[in-house]
């Protein structure tokens, strides 16, 4: 990915505090669950409200005659962002959309097998098992472990459930629940080699740590533009490789454009062009941070929490400690102390915002800064934690 001219300091306060100044947020809390969608820049709001107004406007006007050659700049601009060609990129209202075009248009076979992770996303998970039901196909799950000892580890996890039958393998890049990351590389690598597919749900690892779509080694990749690329909600991104597409049935077909084309598989009807035509100022935004410059501060963050939690008693860690395993998104739980009630306890003592989420069967706390978090909403977390640890 792009990269911003200078390198900021992730510890540099008075840097980030400019970058924080470009974000509004609401008083009266620390909002340290941004997993869910992302908070828009500034000048990625005021360009998105001015794309509303416009195609309020020009209604059709604007849709017949100037959308489509402004979507085509979208798609090449994330083209270019992405490391792939605009012919394999389909814009979509999210990854579950994304990856629901993917899972019911596949051609999958009576008797086909498919691994999926006890991590995965819930309702791409729950799609998998509707169609495995419509088309008898066989699901094997693979336990992953909250905090493994190396990648060869999780390779060899997903290797062991792999038989002559599997057809396709699903992982998450970065588990939404705990943000771990795994190697998705060297776990596409390993399933190529057994002739197996891999599909990979890449919602909040894309414009949260730095990679490109031809890092993965995936011919299927679906990510959220609305999570840390800070896109207004409703927009997603589905990248198959171009030898692929004409594989996939269409789930919205159109067909006025032939089978190797990716926009057959994208007839949503009229949709709004607002969050669209955000895209393109989500990335202007996204580059003049830098993806690196990005990752290092979410990646200091966490860093600075999790240290100090590890340290409490009472205080499990449900995220790997290695820094190259995780970046913004971690986890804890309470011993003795349900995870809704630490929740409460949070926001109501602390004015602290977190989310209770299922985590390797039980529940946890999942933390979440942003850029426009600052240390001392950091040290404010580390207090509150001190006081449950007591």
């Amino acid at each position: 990915m792009q990269t911003a001219a200078t390198t900021i300091d992730p510890a540099d306060e008075t840097a980030w505090a400019g970058i924080r100044s470009q974000f509004e947020v609401a008083d009266g809390f620390v909002n340290l669950e941004n997993g869910y969608f992302g908070t828009q820049a500034k000048p990625v709001l005021a360009a998105f409200e001015g794309y509303n107004r416009l195609v309020n406007a020009e209604t059709s006007h604007f849709y017949r005659r100037l959308y489509p050659e402004r979507h085509a700049d979208v798609l090449r601009r994330l083209a270019e962002f992405t490391g792939t060609s605009d012919g394999e990129l389909l814009i979509t209202r999210n990854t579950t959309e994304a990856m629901n075009i993917l899972i019911q248009g596949y051609p999958f076979t009576a008797g086909d097998r498919i691994v999926l992770g006890s991590h995965d996303y819930d309702s791409v998970v729950a799609t998998f098992e509707m169609v495995a039901a419509r088309k008898g196909l066989g699901i094997d799950r693979v336990r992953l472990p909250l905090h493994p000892d190396s990648d060869e580890e999780i390779v060899g996890l997903y290797e062991r459930a792999i038989t002559p039958r599997t057809r396709v393998l699903l992982l998450t890049h970065m588990i939404h629940t705990t943000g771990q990351i795994l190697p998705v590389a060297r776990i596409a690598a390993m399933a190529r080699g057994h002739g197996v597919d891999v599909m990979v749900d890449a919602a909040h690892s894309f414009a949260h740590i730095d990679w490109r779509f031809p890092d993965l080694g995936a011919d299927f990749v679906a990510v959220n533009l609305h999570k840390w690329l800070g896109a207004p909600l409703g927009v997603g991104l589905l990248h198959i490789r171009r030898e692929r597409i004409a594989e996939i049935a269409p789930l919205y077909g159109d067909v006025t454009f032939p089978a190797d084309d990716i926009r057959r598989l994208g007839h949503f009807g009229t949709t709004p062009a607002g969050p669209v035509l955000a895209i393109a100022d989500a990335l202007a935004f996204h580059h003049g941070v830098g993806s690196a410059n990005k990752e290092a501060r979410l990646r200091l963050l966490t860093r600075r929490w999790m240290e100090a939690a590890a340290g409490l008693d009472r205080i499990e860690l449900l995220t790997p400690q290695a820094p190259e395993r995780s970046c913004a998104i971690a986890a804890f739980r309470v011993t003795d102390m349900p995870a809704k009630a630490v929740v409460e306890h949070l926001f109501e003592r602390h004015r602290i915002f977190t989310v209770e989420r299922v985590i390797d069967g039980g529940t946890g706390v999942r933390v979440t800064p942003h850029l426009y978090t600052s240390l001392s909403d950091i040290d404010r977390l580390i207090g509150a934690l001190g006081d449950l640890a007591a």
